[in-house]
């Protein structure tokens, strides 16, 4: 297939799944679908909004600026209150549709999106805090950090501090990240753990280190997006934080890049663990790496070179999962969802204790937005990139 057709195919895929999708009912919305849940503001349709967003910034078509406001705009009144949302939950999940308020404010000049914008950052000002200084990742989950609090938290809270707060408490932010990078990576690989847990509690944590168990390829993804997109609202007025952040993200890309599948040029479930029995290539932390790769290389976070490795890793993901069944296009071979703790697993192992035969376990489906998502956030790099 040429790029064209690749970049049709694509943009099929794209207004197919916004035709299907409305606010109380998007498509790529699984979880929501599968449980049946009422509208509410929620971090899936975060990432996707966002996605689309990247798109219309990328195309510069106006329909999907348009998706996105009414979609977002069904969600806040005029005095910024959020539908669905509940600041007492301390859940950091709920920060992460936040992120495009921020460019909706400049596009349309609605001051609810203001409000909510100011609304969310309330949230932030009253997060319970782990013994070093992180954000709890939910109420539910005291003295707990997980890899995925960092990329639906700090972009939004450095955006506010950039826009909104004359840089008070930008220092906050990169303790946030080096406590992560102190307590969460591991020497031997190089990569990040899943969660930590200060307290020692948890049933799934190591009692001597507070560390799940395994390496999981989204949460690692998570962590990546994190430091590119905070780096993206950043300048280098503070030079030093500034580097190290990029040091920070150059060290995780080279070594999880060590793990990529050299056939497939994507990444497994279960980072390091290969081609192990129940083990597969999955979409969402693939994608998730390969935005990372391709917007880092055009911001010069990262060396222009590393372009190539996004590259690669979004021609495989688009030849090997997006595909035509049906008369319909899928994305396949997206991790539903995975946590520790709290609720049971939704596949066949109900414990969410982050061994393996847990990761392994939770069910994989097409075109949920946790991978759809972060392979449009590739795709409007690569629109950019051809540009």
């Amino acid at each position: 297939m040429n790029k064209k057709d690749k970049f049709n195919k694509i943009i099929l895929f794209i207004d197919t799944l916004l035709e299907q999708s409305t606010p109380e009912k998007p498509a790529w919305n699984l979880e929501s679908i599968i449980d049946n849940k009422p509208a509410h503001w929620n971090y899936i349709d975060g990432c996707m909004i966002k996605a689309i967003l990247d798109i219309y910034d990328a195309t510069g078509n106006k329909k999907y600026l348009d998706f996105t406001d009414r979609f977002i705009d069904f969600f806040i009144d005029d005095d910024g209150k959020i539908l669905g949302y509940n600041c007492s939950d301390y859940n950091c999940d709920n920060i992460n549709e936040g992120k495009v308020l921020y460019r909706l404010y400049e596009y349309t000049g609605k001051r609810k999106y203001f409000l909510a914008i100011d609304t969310l950052y309330y949230q932030l000002k009253n997060q319970p805090r782990t013994e070093s200084g992180n954000f709890w990742h939910k109420k539910i989950y005291p003295n707990q950090t997980w890899l995925d609090g960092l990329y639906m938290v700090q972009p939004f809270y450095m955006a506010y501090e950039m826009k909104f707060n004359a840089k008070v408490n930008y220092r906050d932010i990169i303790k946030q990240f080096e406590n992560v990078h102190r307590l969460m990576r591991d020497e031997k690989t190089g990569l990040f753990y899943h969660g930590y847990d200060g307290s020692r509690e948890s049933f799934w944590c190591d009692k001597k280190t507070g560390l799940s168990s395994n390496f999981w390829t989204r949460s690692i993804g998570w962590y990546i997006m994190a430091l590119v997109d905070t780096l993206e609202e950043m300048d280098d007025m503070f030079f030093q934080e500034y580097m190290k952040l990029q040091d920070y993200l150059k060290e995780i890309v080279d070594a999880v890049l060590i793990y990529k599948d050299k056939e497939k040029n994507m990444f497994w479930q279960v980072t390091d663990q290969g081609a192990r029995h129940g083990n597969y290539l999955e979409t969402s932390g693939s994608s998730a790496i390969c935005y990372g790769l391709l917007k880092a290389s055009r911001l010069g976070f990262l060396p222009a070179y590393y372009a190539r490795y996004g590259v690669e890793i979004f021609n495989s993901i688009t030849d090997n999962k997006l595909e035509l069944k049906d008369d319909e296009f899928i994305l396949k071979d997206i991790c539903l969802v995975a946590g520790l703790g709290g609720m049971p697993g939704k596949g066949s192992y109900k414990l969410r204790d982050g061994s393996y035969e847990y990761y392994i376990s939770e069910p994989k489906v097409n075109n949920d937005a946790k991978g759809v998502a972060p392979y449009l956030f590739s795709f409007a790099e690569i629109i950019r990139l051809d540009k």
